[in-house]
């Protein structure tokens, strides 16, 4: 069982306070990882295993803000806690990007890939699902796609729906639409393979993001779910993701 946690104070506060009570291996040994922090930094740390090729069970504890992602911080019965967490496993996309220099970057995400403007003009974007143009021109500050596990984050935020975990579904959300105006997004089938065509890329430039990871002035982008990679959650059984992403369609 290996530690790791983020800078903050409240973070390294309780690292210390496991590293007296537990043994502890290296982290990049061990076969389970806890990570101490906030959302950001579980996905960071889910990043750093898919970049390493090792993804290993990370039980979260919330020493961060929201900690939508973490369990419960409790020093107590961490062994015990563990060994009776429900496994959730999570499917990250794969954003494609290619800017309007030709340069191509690939990179996950394990909540969405969003299209944002760069300038005060709206972005127009061409949107393809499995090769067919399904949207010829949508003008809006951008466009997103989200995954079950991320459609509680930046895409509920844009008024996108939440898919249960367990839905093989992908939601394709709309972020302040100007032209058509009142469409806010679909869902789709997991299995397909969405592009983005930035059009006016130079006048109107678009900058693509995979969860942190930031690809300015793209022209095209292509998404899909990337099935030769998973990832482990560990949560306590009374408070497990699929759980807390069902409850989240009833918050006030």
């Amino acid at each position: 069982m290996g530690l790791v946690a983020s800078p903050g104070q409240a973070a390294q506060s309780a690292e210390t306070l496991l590293r007296r009570r537990y043994s502890w291996a290296d982290a990049d040994k061990a076969e389970t990882l806890v990570a101490l922090g906030g959302d950001g930094f579980m996905l960071q740390t889910l990043h750093s295993m898919l970049e390493d090729g090792e993804a290993r069970p990370v039980f979260g504890m919330n020493r961060g803000t929201f900690g939508f992602l973490m369990n419960e911080w409790r020093l107590d019965r961490l062994h015990e806690r563990i060994e009776a967490a429900k496994h959730i496993r999570v499917t990250p996309l794969v954003m494609e990007a290619t800017d309007i220099h030709g340069k191509t970057c690939r990179h996950p995400a394990i909540n969405e890939v969003s299209l944002l403007r760069e300038t005060r003009q709206t972005a127009k974007i061409e949107i393809c699902v499995n090769g067919r143009v399904v949207m010829p021109e949508l003008v809006a500050d951008g466009v997103l796609v989200a995954t079950p596990a991320g459609s509680t984050a930046y895409n509920l935020s844009a008024h996108g729906p939440i898919l249960p975990l367990a839905a093989k579904m992908l939601t394709l959300t709309s972020i302040s639409p100007f032209r058509p105006r009142r469409w806010s997004g679909a869902i789709l089938p997991d299995d397909v393979s969405v592009r983005f065509r930035v059009l006016e890329a130079d006048k109107r430039p678009v900058a693509a993001v995979a969860d942190q990871f930031e690809v300015r002035e793209v022209c095209t982008v292509d998404v899909a779910l990337d099935r030769s990679r998973s990832l482990t959650l560990l949560f306590d059984p009374e408070h497990a993701l699929d759980e807390r992403i069902a409850m989240e369609q009833f918050a006030h």
